[in-house]
């Protein structure tokens, strides 16, 4: 009985800890005639771990009846482009991995998640976003990398 009430505990813990995002815009794919249009959303968020890195997810969105009411699950497409946007700061030391970023994409526990990796060897920034369900993923996902160099202001 205890274990739900630690995952939930864990999940909240969880959902404070990723960045938040702000829409960019949306761009319609597919016209409905009832309901939402089908689109395309960009959206932007910081890393919150690491200053000076940004990161922009575009995301296909479910229109129809269904999404106007925000209860349609909307497919497994996305694309993620990161850059260094300023002097790259790091607070204490980077995991291997970590959640820098996750939004929910359905009313039933789906979601698309940005995972940052340290790449020590090459001294690079890895970001990778996919899409999970709570039971299963999917396998698609996109990546970006950000070197971490001298940022040179003039």
């Amino acid at each position: 009985m205890k274990k739900p009430l630690a995952n939930c505990a864990l999940f909240l813990i969880f959902l404070t800890a990723s960045a938040q995002s702000e829409e960019i815009g949306c761009i319609t794919t597919a016209w409905k005639l009832i309901g939402a249009n089908h689109k395309v959303c960009v959206q932007a968020f910081d890393d919150p771990k690491v200053q000076g890195v940004s990161c922009h997810i575009s995301q296909a969105k479910t229109g129809g009846i269904a999404g106007a009411f925000g209860v349609a699950e909307d497919p497994s497409q996305f694309s993620i482009a990161c850059r260094q946007v300023g002097p790259i700061k790091i607070e204490g030391k980077l995991p291997e991995e970590e959640t820098a970023f996750s939004e929910s994409t359905s009313l039933f526990f789906k979601d698309t998640k940005v995972t940052r990796l340290f790449d020590a060897k090459r001294n690079t920034l890895v970001y990778v976003a996919i899409s999970r369900k709570l039971i299963e993923g999917a396998p698609a996902n996109s990546i970006s990398t950000v070197p971490i160099m001298p940022w040179n202001e003039k």
